[in-house]
C-alpha cells in the first residue's frame, strides 16, 4: 500500500510517500532500457519529513545530491539506498556551514538548483545554502540550459562578451552549438541588435556571389564540402579582420549561418539550375550536343536519356547518381552507343576514364564466337578535382563527346603511369 504524504507543485521534485507504514522519498530520474522513466525510493524519518515540508531550499539540495546516485544506477541497476540515507542528516538537519562543507566533497546536480532559482555566483563560491534563499518550486529550464552552456564554454577557456553572446543568441546557438543556425533578431537585446547586424553584414559582403553546390555522390540533398569550407574560411577571415574583438565561438556561428543558408538554397535548387555553372565552365571544346545517352552504375542498373527529355543530360545523370550512389556503388558510366564513346566516373578514387571505340567487333556475337574479332577501345585516365571537376567533365562530354574533354586533361593511357600520378596526389 502506497500513500502520498507530501508533494510540491513541481511534479519532478521528490515526493514523500508512506509505503507499508514506512516513510520514503520517491523521485523519478533517468530512464530504463525502453526509455521509460525510472522511479527510486529510499527511507527517511519523521524529522526529515518535517524539514522537507518546511524548507524548500533543503528539499532541493537533497534532490540535487541524490540525482547522481540515480544516474549511477543506470538503466537497470539499483539505487544505493545506504548512500542516499547517509545524505539525509548532513543535508536536512546540519548547520548551513556544515552543508556547504559537505557539498565540497560530494557529487551534486548544479543544473537542478539553477533551474529552481539558485544564485549562480554563490553556488560557484560553494555557498550552497545562501544560494538557495531565493529558490522557487517552479523550474526555469532555459536558465539551467544557459548555465550549462556557459559552464561548458568556461571549461574551454571561453568567456563571452555582450556582443559575442548577442550574436550566438541571434543565430540560436547560445545553448547548443550543434543546432542549425537561423536568424532570430527577437532573441537579441534591442540595444545590441544594430551591432549584431553590422557583423552579419560583414559576413554577407564577404560571401556575396559565392555558392555551395550539390554533391550527388553523397545523396540527393548533399552539398559540396569544398564549397562549404571555402565559404566558411572566407567569412571567418573577413569577420575577424573587421571585428577582432569577437571570440571564435561568435565568428564560427556567423560563418555557420552563412554556409547553412547557402546550403539550404542549394538543396532547394533544381538539378537543372545547379548544372548552369558547370555548363558554363565546359563550353570550350565543342558543342555537338548528344541525342541519346545511357547511364549505368556499378550494380548494373541502367537509365536512358533522349534529347526529347524535359531535363538536360547532365542534370538527369546527376539525378541518377543522387538516387543510386552509395558506399558500395561508386562507379558510374555515361555512354553514347551511336558514337561509340563514353566516360566512366570513379568516385572512390577521384578519377575518370574516357573510352573511345577504335574498331567495332565483327560478326554475330563478336568476341565470343569463332571467327569474330573483338572490338578495340582507347582508354585514357585523368584525375578529378572534387565534385566541381566531375560536373565540368560530365557537362563537357554531353555537349561534345570525348573530343570536348581534350582541354580538361591531362589524359594518360598508361595505367601504371596514371596510378603513380594518383598516388602522388593522394600523398600530398
Amino acid at each position: 500500500m502506497r500513500d502520498v504524504v507530501f508533494t510540491r507543485q513541481s511534479g519532478w521534485i521528490p515526493s514523500v510517500i508512506r509505503e507499508d507504514g514506512e516513510l520514503k522519498v520517491m523521485l523519478g530520474a533517468g530512464a530504463d532500457a525502453n526509455h521509460d522513466p525510472r522511479t527510486f525510493t529510499f527511507s527517511i524519518g519523521e524529522a526529515h519529513l518535517a524539514v522537507i515540508r518546511e524548507d524548500l531550499a533543503r528539499h532541493l539540495l537533497l534532490w540535487s545530491a541524490v540525482l547522481p546516485l540515480c544516474d549511477a544506477a543506470g538503466t537497470r541497476g539499483q539505487l544505493d539506498e545506504n548512500a542516499a540515507v547517509a545524505l539525509l542528516d548532513p543535508i536536512l538537519l546540519a548547520a548551513p556551514a556544515d552543508v556547504d562543507a559537505l557539498f565540497q566533497h560530494i557529487r551534486w546536480d548544479r543544473r537542478r538548483l539553477v533551474a529552481h532559482g539558485a544564485d549562480i555566483d554563490l553556488l560557484e563560491r560553494g555557498q550552497v545554502c545562501a544560494a538557495m534563499r531565493a529558490a522557487t518550486e517552479t523550474s526555469n529550464e532555459k536558465r539551467a540550459q544557459e548555465y550549462h552552456a556557459n559552464h561548458r564554454r568556461a571549461e574551454r577557456g571561453v568567456t563571452l562578451g555582450p556582443l559575442d553572446a548577442a550574436i550566438l543568441r541571434y543565430t540560436g546557438q547560445y545553448l547548443h552549438g550543434a543546432t542549425v543556425p537561423r536568424r532570430i533578431p527577437d532573441a537579441v537585446d534591442p540595444a545590441l541588435l544594430p551591432e549584431v547586424m553590422r557583423v552579419i553584414a560583414t559576413a554577407e559582403r564577404a560571401c556575396a556571389g559565392m555558392r555551395i553546390g550539390r554533391d550527388p555522390r553523397r545523396g540527393k540533398r548533399a552539398t559540396d564540402r569544398r564549397d562549404w569550407a571555402r565559404m566558411e574560411t572566407t567569412v571567418q577571415e573577413a569577420v575577424r579582420r573587421a571585428h577582432p574583438e569577437l571570440v571564435d565561438d561568435a565568428v564560427r556561428t556567423v560563418s555557420f549561418l552563412m554556409c547553412s543558408e547557402a546550403a539550404g538554397r542549394a538543396g532547394s535548387t533544381s538539378m537543372e539550375d545547379d548544372e548552369a555553372a558547370a555548363d558554363h565552365r565546359a563550353e570550350r571544346g565543342g558543342s555537338a550536343m548528344k541525342t541519346a545517352l545511357s547511364f549505368t552504375d556499378d550494380k548494373g542498373v541502367e537509365k536512358k536519356w533522349l534529347r526529347s527529355s524535359p531535363c538536360t543530360a547532365a542534370a538527369e545523370f546527376w539525378e541518377f547518381v543522387g538516387d543510386r550512389s552509395a558506399a558500395d556503388n561508386e562507379v558510374f558510366t555515361i555512354e553514347d552507343e551511336a558514337m561509340g564513346e563514353g566516360i566512366q566516373l570513379h568516385f572512390y578514387a577521384d578519377s575518370i576514364a574516357r573510352i573511345t571505340t577504335l574498331r567495332e567487333g565483327e560478326g554475330e556475337g563478336a568476341g565470343e564466337s569463332e571467327g569474330g574479332a573483338d572490338p578495340e577501345y582507347r582508354v585514357e585516365y585523368s584525375l578529378v578535382d572534387g565534385i566541381s571537376g566531375y560536373r565540368t567533365l560530365v557537362s563537357a562530354f554531353v555537349r561534345g563527346g570525348c573530343a570536348a574533354l581534350e582541354h580538361h586533361g591531362p589524359w594518360l593511357s598508361d595505367v601504371a603511369e596514371f596510378e603513380r600520378a594518383r598516388r602522388r596526389r593522394d600523398s600530398r
